[in-house]
C-alpha cells in the first residue's frame, strides 16, 4: 500500500471499531481524504428500523460535508471477512459517493490485511446525475 492508502486504512480500521451494530455485529469502518488532507472517517449505525440503518462510506461523507470538505480524493473501507473476500459499497453508498466524485479511487479491505484498490466508476458504472435532473425538468 502506498502511504496515503496506509494512512486511510489505519484510520478506517479505528473507526470500525465504533461502528454501532447490535444487530448483524458486522462492524465497517470508512476513511474518506478530501482535497484539504482532512480524513472523515465513517461507521455503519444499524438501527432496529432496519430501513434506517446508515453505512460507514455515508457517514464518512455527511462528516466531511458538515466539516466543509473539499473535492473528495480517496476512501478506504474496511470490514471483518474472511482472508479471500472483501465486500464493495452498497448501492445507496455508491450512488452517493458519487455524488461527490464518480471516479473517487477506492479502497477495499479486511481486516486479514486483504486490500484492492479500483475507483467507484469501475464498480458503479451508471449512477443518476444532477445532468438528468436537468434533463429530465426540461422535457
Amino acid at each position: 500500500m502506498d502511504e496515503q492508502t496506509t494512512l486511510l486504512y489505519v484510520a478506517a480500521v479505528a473507526a470500525r471499531e465504533q461502528a454501532y451494530a447490535p444487530y448483524s455485529s458486522f462492524k465497517v469502518g470508512a476513511a474518506l481524504l478530501d482535497e484539504g488532507g482532512t480524513i472523515h472517517i465513517g461507521v455503519n449505525v444499524e438501527n432496529a428500523a432496519y430501513g434506517s440503518t446508515i453505512c460507514a462510506e455515508r457517514t464518512a461523507i455527511c462528516s466531511a460535508v458538515a466539516h466543509g470538505a473539499g473535492r473528495l480524493l480517496a476512501i478506504c473501507v474496511v470490514t471483518d471477512v474472511p482472508a479471500g473476500r472483501l465486500s464493495s459499497p452498497c448501492g445507496a453508498c455508491c450512488q452517493v459517493i458519487a455524488e461527490f466524485n464518480p471516479k473517487l479511487p477506492l479502497t477495499l479491505a479486511n481486516l486479514a490485511g486483504a486490500v484492492v484498490t479500483t475507483s467507484l466508476d469501475r464498480i458503479y458504472t451508471r449512477p443518476f446525475t444532477a445532468a438528468q435532473l436537468e434533463e429530465d425538468n426540461e422535457q
